[in-house]
């Protein structure tokens, strides 16, 4: 007995390590298969009415790499990341996309209840995240400068972790002479009036 509790206590680390990395497959297995139906590469040029009753277009975004934020009011974990996305939206352009939170005029007193000022789509019949593959809220994608979706997250996020991913868009896209993509085959208008 005595020599089993020194031979257990050797490899400590060793024990922990492969816990660290049973861990972090899990994670990483789990992370990816939730993102599984969400679109990469060119973002599907998006036009609509905003709820400021300006009509915003994701070309307009152009240039610098854009925080597209998918939310609902009934998303507790959503609540909880507000902060964050708020945050963000003082240093980095923000969209954010009302999913399946009602009319206009709910999501409106929503935000105003909350003290948020988002430049906000209101997407009640989901049209739009199912565009972007979006089964979840809250669910992020950072678009490059050039239009291209460069990081995509589902599940609360730090604004730490959105930021960085903000960042290395703006990096990645500046090293890799990406063109803006004209004539995209996914461009489809939410409101093709």
């Amino acid at each position: 007995m005595f020599l089993r509790r020194k031979h257990s206590r050797r490899h400590p680390v060793l024990a922990f390590l492969i816990q660290v990395i049973i861990f972090l497959g899990l994670y990483f297995a789990l992370r990816t298969w939730m993102q599984r139906e969400m679109i990469s590469g060119p973002a599907p040029e998006t036009t609509a009415i905003a709820l400021s009753g300006q009509p915003v277009s994701l070309r307009q975004y152009r240039g610098e790499p854009l925080l597209l934020h998918f939310w609902a009011s009934w998303c507790k974990i959503c609540k909880f990341e507000q902060g964050a996305i708020a945050s963000i939206e003082k240093d980095w352009p923000v969209l954010t996309v009302a999913m399946q939170s009602g009319d206009k005029k709910e999501v409106a007193s929503f935000l105003k209840d909350r003290g948020l000022e988002w430049e906000t789509l209101v997407d009640e019949s989901g049209a739009l995240a199912k565009r972007y593959g979006v089964a979840g809220v809250p669910a992020s994608f950072v678009i490059d400068g050039q239009g291209q979706i460069r990081f995509k997250e589902i599940g609360y996020t730090t604004s730490w972790g959105l930021r960085a991913r903000l960042w290395l868009a703006k990096l990645m896209a500046s090293h890799s002479g990406d063109k803006i993509i004209e004539g995209n085959p996914l461009e489809k208008s939410l409101n093709p009036n």
